[in-house]
This record gives C-alpha cells, structure tokens and sequence, in this order.
C-alpha cells in the first residue's frame, strides 16, 4: 500500500514506494475581503477644441463601400455556362468562359476557379438531388438531369 508523504509547503508529494515527485495544485485562497467600490474620476471636458480650425470629430464611423451586385452571381454563370455547353467542364475552363462571354468576372481574387469550386461542391451537399449541377470525375462537373 502506497500512501503519500506531505511536505510543509504541500506543492510537493514523495511518494514512498517509488520515491518519485509529483507537483500539487496549491490551497485554494480565502476569499477576499469585500471589495470596496471605486468610482472613477470624471475628466474635465473641454468646451472648445484646442485648434481652432479643427472639425470636430463625427460620432458614426465611416460609410462602408458596399458593391453593387450586376449581373449575375458565379455560380449561376456557371450553371449557365455549363447547360450552354453540354459537356463537363472543370472550374477553371468554366471560369474562363463565364469571363468570355461577359456572364461573370472575378472581382479581384487570387482563386476565383477553387470558389466556385467550393460553391458548386457545397451546393451538391445541400441540395442532394435538388442540385443543378453533379459531379462526373475529380475536378469535372455538368448539368445535373432531372
């Protein structure tokens, strides 16, 4: 039977059979002694800016740019592209020919043909056999028959 040792400090046990340290979590802490509360010095505000010239600082942020949507999105140029074509096609070849035809441009991305990927691959899993597109090889898609 194994029992252990306590030290003084009690961060520390030795047990006797094996003679190896194992560390302890320490006592837990009294509770502090109740808390006064503090109330924070209120700062002077100043009724006139310190430049004269300055415009004073707006509450509300800033307008955000918001994009207008024309067109269509890049999933339904690619169903587009897809029923135009008749064959399976693979993202980049239907990324390229949504640019060609004027249906969809990238906006500015570094991977426009693994979104579209993604989006068509996401949209199989969702809708199952509502899904307009379906998946033929690794990497090839077309128009799902209904």
């Amino acid at each position: 039977m194994a029992t252990k040792k306590k030290t003084a400090t009690a961060k520390t046990a030795t047990t006797k059979k094996t003679g190896t340290t194992s560390s302890k979590t320490p006592a837990k802490k009294a509770p502090a002694a109740a808390a006064t509360k503090k109330t924070p010095a209120k700062k002077a505000e100043a009724t006139e800016p310190a430049d004269a010239d300055a415009k004073p600082v707006d509450a509300k942020p800033a307008e955000t740019k918001k994009r207008k949507r024309t067109g269509m999105s890049a999933i339904d140029a690619a169903a587009k592209v897809l029923s135009e074509a008749g064959e399976p096609m693979n993202c980049q070849a239907m990324i390229d020919a949504m640019a060609a035809k004027g249906y969809w441009t990238s906006p500015g991305g570094k991977t426009p043909a693994a979104t579209l990927y993604a989006a068509i691959a996401r949209e199989i899993n969702v809708k199952g056999a509502e899904s307009r597109f379906a998946k033929i090889e690794r990497g090839q898609f077309q128009i799902a028959t209904k």
